[in-house]
């Protein structure tokens, strides 16, 4: 299909082509036969047609002798043999790519070996690019911009390796045409070979072409050896290599030495020698390793020294949130742990805020925190406080919108801002809550269970639980011997297991009691 399309393609000049040539002329450039293009491996004679005249021809024709002159490669002849009908379909084989007279002119001067290689492995080194995706504006551009891949032996090998059934128009065409752009050919020797190293250590087939094409090719394979290729993955595999290449592609791109060891070096010295802890790190913010090891310590020293924390906690704060590297020490991390120090909170009480909501150091305070610090102030909370601390610490989890919406809900119940502030310094993860489910448990509370909303106020962690399984499935279980007024607290915190068990005990009591009656 593809040797058919380059053939109309070839017998229907492009409009660009039409511009810069008369119709006359162009009407006078022989056709190669279906034949001819059909075959990929080796040349077909051409019928013997008079030499054109065009003027595209007669333009580049110098140009063709001229640059065949300096290409001899050793013979005793400076001046290959020249063919007229090849130059031509060579010619209109540029043209059907998309290039036009001054382009085609360029090319060739950039690339002499247009007129030495046979015109057969130029063609078929176009069908190939095409089967592989690289088409169109792509194709020329390409071309255009790296004239050498037309006629550079060291592509075959990575071309062909793609082409394989396996990983045939799988791989982005874009990632090929970024390999082939950015890789001299001499880098490409060895292509295979270095791939197959990631099956040797790991990588499972399938996921093969996941990391081919998240990956920058270039300077995962291309720039290292294999030595270096197979030295970087024996190291990661301490931190689970094939995992964390799979879940993190551009872990290849980096440099062992200079960029690797260092950076998982300074995170394993923070864990104490934690390997584990550290390759859990690795794995939640894979792009952790885009950041210099200098930039690692400088976030852990100020943590340490601005907010006074010790290296474990550091760590345990990263362990649970890696993004705590990703945000501006001056513009976020300093105004945040000021904050909650103004809010009265010493090192220990930092540390326990950051552990249960490190969000607050990433957040926006334009777009969220500003927001969600009106709404605490306007039901009651004190600024500079650590009950006001602790409620933004709760809201972090959740947006704008939706606690906007949780305290509509709590005031459209009959509930008072002084009532909600109450509820959420005994319970400050009632304002996280969403709160469509809080308007079905709370409308639950009311209706089928008979209670008052004010029994929120004693025990607020009733709007944690689920309505199905635990609220609902426990009334119904208890009220036949707790009866309508069972107390919310003693109904819903025993365990589940606990509770299964009195269940269990309850069940054979009553096949017992039934047993001895009969």
């Amino acid at each position: 299909m593809l040797t058919m399309t380059i053939l109309n393609t070839l017998s229907s000049p492009s409009p660009s082509s039409t511009a810069a040539t008369s119709s006359s002329s162009q009407s006078q450039l022989p056709r190669p036969s279906a034949t001819f293009l059909s075959t990929t491996t080796s040349a077909t004679p051409l019928s013997r047609e008079p030499r054109n005249k065009n003027k595209l021809f007669s333009s580049i024709l110098p140009l063709l002798r001229c640059s065949s002159s300096s290409f001899s490669f050793g013979s005793t002849n400076p001046f290959p043999s020249f063919n007229a009908e090849t130059d031509t379909i060579l010619l209109s084989l540029l043209q059907a790519i998309g290039f036009v007279e001054g382009e085609i002119e360029q090319l060739i001067c950039s690339n002499p070996a247009l007129n030495i290689i046979p015109f057969d492995s130029i063609r078929s080194r176009v069908i190939s690019l095409q089967q592989l995706g690289i088409d169109g504006l792509l194709l020329s551009r390409l071309i255009s911009k790296r004239p050498h891949i037309l006629t550079a032996e060291e592509i075959d090998s990575v071309i062909h390796f793609i082409r394989r059934v396996d990983l045939e128009r799988r791989i982005d065409p874009t990632q090929i045409e970024r390999l082939l752009y950015t890789t001299e050919p001499r880098l490409l020797v060895g292509f295979e070979e270095k791939v197959k190293l990631l099956l040797q250590h790991g990588i499972p087939k399938e996921k093969l072409i996941h990391v081919l094409n998240n990956a920058n090719l270039s300077k995962a394979f291309c720039l290292k050896s294999s030595e270096e290729i197979e030295r970087t993955i024996i190291y990661l595999n301490r931190y689970g290599g094939a995992d964390l290449v799979v879940h993190r592609p551009s872990v290849l791109n980096y440099d062992l030495e200079s960029q690797l060891v260092p950076r998982i070096g300074f995170l394993t010295k923070l864990s104490g020698g934690d390997n584990t802890a550290t390759s859990i790190v690795l794995h939640k913010l894979p792009a952790i390793l885009a950041y210099t090891d200098n930039h690692l310590k400088e976030h852990v020293d100020f943590l340490m020294s601005f907010a006074g924390l010790s290296e474990e906690e550091v760590f345990r704060i990263v362990l649970i949130y890696p993004n705590v590297f990703s945000a501006s020490r001056k513009r976020k991390l300093h105004p945040r742990i000021d904050f909650l120090k103004q809010c009265g909170l010493n090192s220990n009480e930092i540390y326990k805020f950051l552990i249960k909501a490190p969000l607050f150091l990433s957040l926006s305070f334009e777009d969220n925190i500003s927001f969600k610090l009106v709404f605490l102030l306007k039901i009651g909370y004190e600024s500079k406080t650590k009950e006001l601390a602790m409620a933004l610490g709760a809201v972090t989890r959740t947006s704008c919108k939706n606690l906007q919406g949780t305290i509509g809900v709590f005031l459209n119940s009959g509930l008072s801002c002084d009532d909600i502030l109450s509820m959420s310094k005994k319970h400050p993860q009632v304002l996280q809550y969403n709160h469509e489910s809080l308007e079905e448990k709370i409308d639950y509370l009311l209706e089928d269970m008979g209670r008052e909303v004010r029994e929120l106020l004693a025990f607020p962690a009733f709007l944690g639980y689920k309505l199905e399984s635990r609220i609902k499935h426990r009334y119904e279980v208890k009220r036949e011997t707790l009866g309508e007024g069972m107390s919310l607290n003693k109904l819903l915190s025993e365990s589940a297991e606990r509770f299964s068990m009195k269940e269990d005990k309850k069940k054979k009591r009553t096949i017992t009691k039934t047993a001895t009656a009969l």
